[in-house]
C-alpha cells in the first residue's frame, strides 16, 4: 500500500482561493475564457506552477503547461495531468479547477518526496473548456489534439462580439508554442462527477471507462406572425407550437427508450416575441447524448425524420444547423485498471462509469492513452454555486491520481 499522500491543506486552500477569483458584484463566480477574470485565475495558477519549480509553457491557443523534467528524462514523452480553470456563469469552485490543481499538487508531492520519475510529468490548464463565451466547448484541448485549426479557433467570435485571439493577446496568454508540442505518454484527468451516481451508490471513486457522444444542433422553424385574437387555431402557421412539439417529441422518445440516451432543449427564442402575436419564428438548440455511436446516429436520424413530418403537418419551414458533433470515447483500459488497482490498495471502492459530460480527456484521447477519475458530487449538482464535494473525497481522489501517476511515470 502506498503511504505517500498529497498535501491536503495546500490543495483545499488553493481550491478555495481560486474559487474567489472572478466574483462579480452579486458574488457569482464567473471566469469566462479570455476575460479579465480568466486572466486573474491564470496568473494565480501560473504563479503556483512557478513556485513549484516547474517550467511554464503556453501555446498559441492559450493552454498553460507546468512541466517537471530533468536531464535524464527530458526526451521522454510526459505523463500529462490536468483539466481547465475557466467557468460557466455563476459557477461552483470545483468543476475543472479540482483536476488542474490536483495535477499540480501531485507533482509537488512527488518532488518533495524526492521521487525521480523515469519520464516527465506535466500539468495542463486547457483554454475555454466550458465554451460559454466562445464555441465550441473543450476548444483548447480540441485544438491541441488537432481537431480544430489554431487559425480557426483564434478567429472565433464570442457571444459579446469579441475575437478569442485578440482577447488572449490582451490578457497576455497568446503563447508561442504550437498546440500539440508536448505529446503525452498518457493523460489522466481527475474531476468531480457532476452527476448523482457515486453519492447515491456510496462509492468514493469512479473509474471512468468511456464518455458519451455529443450532438449539438440549432433548429429554426419559420411560420407566419399574425394576431393572437383574430386568427383561428386551424388557420395558423405557429412556429412556437411547432417548437413545443419538438421538445415533447425528444423528451418522450428519450424517456421511453431502454437506453442511456438523453435529449435536452436548452435555448429557445421566439420572434417577434410579443404576448399577442403568433410566433413567426422559433429558434432552439437540441443536445443529444449517448455513449454508443450507432444509437446516437439513430437519434439524430429520428429527429430529422420528425422535423420533416412536422414541417408538413404544421405548414412551417424548418432548417437545421450543426453546432458540434463529438463521437463517444472509450478510454484506455490499462489506465482504467490502474485506477482500480490504486483504489483497492488504498482500501477504497470504485465503480466503472460513463461520463455524461464532455471533458478535455475526450480530446486528448485522440492522441494518447487517456482516462478519468471521478469523485462524488453532492446531489449531482454542478455548474451551480451549490456544487460540492466533501473534503475527504477530494483528498481521496487526489491520492488515487498520485498513485496512478507514480505507476505511469515509472514506465
Amino acid at each position: 500500500m502506498n503511504t505517500l499522500s498529497i498535501n491536503a491543506e495546500r490543495l483545499l486552500g488553493r481550491l478555495r482561493e481560486l474559487g474567489q477569483i472572478g466574483r462579480d458584484s452579486d458574488d457569482r463566480l464567473v471566469r469566462l475564457a479570455g476575460s479579465d477574470a480568466d486572466k486573474a485565475g491564470r496568473d494565480t495558477f501560473v504563479a503556483w506552477v512557478r513556485a513549484a519549480g516547474l517550467e511554464v509553457a503556453v501555446d498559441r491557443i492559450g493552454n498553460i503547461f507546468g512541466i517537471w523534467r530533468h536531464a535524464d528524462n527530458a526526451d521522454e514523452a510526459p505523463v500529462l495531468l490536468g483539466s481547465h480553470i475557466d467557468t460557466v456563469i455563476n459557477a461552483g469552485i470545483f468543476d475543472g479547477c479540482y483536476g488542474a490543481l490536483s495535477g499540480l499538487e501531485v507533482i509537488e508531492t512527488l518532488k518533495a518526496a524526492g521521487y525521480v520519475p523515469a519520464r516527465p510529468i506535466a500539468v495542463a490548464a486547457f483554454t475555454n473548456e466550458e465554451g460559454v463565451r466562445y464555441a465550441p466547448d473543450m476548444m483548447g484541448s480540441l485544438v491541441y489534439a488537432g481537431g480544430l485549426s489554431v487559425k480557426e479557433a483564434l478567429a472565433t467570435v464570442g457571444t459579446d462580439d469579441t475575437i478569442l485571439g485578440e482577447e488572449l493577446e490582451r490578457i497576455g496568454y497568446a503563447g508561442s508554442e504550437e498546440p500539440g508540442f508536448l505529446k503525452p505518454h498518457a493523460y489522466v484527468e481527475l474531476h468531480i462527477e457532476q452527476g448523482p451516481v457515486l453519492e447515491r451508490k456510496g462509492v468514493p471513486i469512479g473509474a471512468v471507462e468511456n464518455l458519451q457522444g455529443i450532438s449539438w444542433q440549432r433548429v429554426t422553424i419559420d411560420g407566419d406572425a399574425n394576431h393572437a385574437g383574430t386568427t383561428p387555431m386551424s388557420m395558423r402557421r405557429d412556429a412556437g407550437h411547432a417548437a413545443a412539439r419538438v421538445v415533447t417529441f425528444l423528451r418522450d422518445r428519450a424517456r421511453n427508450a431502454n437506453t442511456p440516451t438523453v435529449a435536452t432543449v436548452g435555448c429557445m427564442g421566439f420572434e417577434p416575441n410579443a404576448i399577442n402575436v403568433i410566433p413567426s419564428r422559433a429558434t432552439f438548440t437540441v443536445d443529444l447524448r449517448d455513449p454508443d455511436e450507432q444509437r446516437l446516429q439513430a437519434e439524430e436520424a429520428a429527429l430529422a425524420a420528425y422535423l420533416k413530418e412536422l414541417a408538413a403537418a404544421e405548414e412551417v419551414t424548418i432548417s437545421v444547423e450543426r453546432l458540434a458533433r463529438f463521437e463517444p470515447v472509450t478510454f484506455d483500459r490499462r489506465i482504467v485498471e490502474l485506477v482500480e488497482d490504486a483504489v483497492r490498495e488504498r482500501g477504497l471502492t470504485a465503480k466503472r462509469m460513463t461520463s455524461g459530460a464532455g471533458h478535455d480527456a475526450q480530446m486528448i484521447a485522440r492522441i494518447a492513452p487517456a482516462a478519468m477519475i471521478f469523485v462524488p458530487s453532492i446531489g449531482g449538482i454542478s455548474h451551480n454555486p451549490r456544487e460540492h464535494t466533501p473534503e475527504a473525497d477530494l483528498i481521496a481522489g487526489a491520492n488515487i491520481l498520485l498513485d496512478v501517476v507514480i505507476r505511469l511515470a515509472a514506465e
